[in-house]
């Protein structure tokens, strides 16, 4: 595991500005395991995500009730929401590998609550509210893959 990057957000611009970065450098096939409290701020980073794909932000929203949502865009967005799920027998028949094994974007919202299970090369973000409207991403690179995307990320960031 390599070292973390965080990236402190004071205001919903600053997420917004995050997710139009990490839009642009989350290569094909990429894999986003979220992980926060409840209302931490990991679909408004998937909405952020979408909107700079050209996916209309109002059509994204958590899937908590139905575990997976697919957004179409510049290119296809997977966002899925383990929160309801019992247990890893549940996760697998979702199928999630043939969700990985796609050139599109996917994004695992609660994803620590599998991690054993998750592939090996992703890249994990964590979301902590520091204040009302304040967020801390702390994002965790698995894999050569997504420790450029960080470098990318925080380049892209600092411009």
């Amino acid at each position: 595991m390599n070292k973390p990057f965080v990236f402190h957000s004071l205001a919903e611009a600053d997420t917004l500005r995050l997710g139009s970065a990490l839009a642009d450098v989350l290569p094909r096939g990429s894999i986003v395991g979220l992980a926060g409290t409840l209302g931490a701020g990991k679909t408004r980073l998937v909405q952020a995500v979408a909107s700079a794909s050209g996916i209309d932000v109002r059509t994204v929203v958590s899937p908590t009730y139905l575990i997976l949502q697919e957004y179409q865009g510049k290119r296809t967005i997977f966002h899925f929401d383990l929160y309801r799920l019992r247990d890893e027998d549940e996760y697998l028949e979702l199928g999630p590998e043939e969700y990985f094994e796609r050139s599109d974007l996917t994004f695992l919202e609660w994803a620590d609550r599998f991690e054993q299970l998750l592939p090996e090369d992703r890249l994990d973000i964590s979301v902590v509210i520091v204040e009302k409207n304040q967020r801390d991403f702390q994002f965790t690179p698995h894999g050569e893959k997504y420790t450029s995307v960080i470098d990318n990320l925080q380049t892209r960031l600092a411009s």
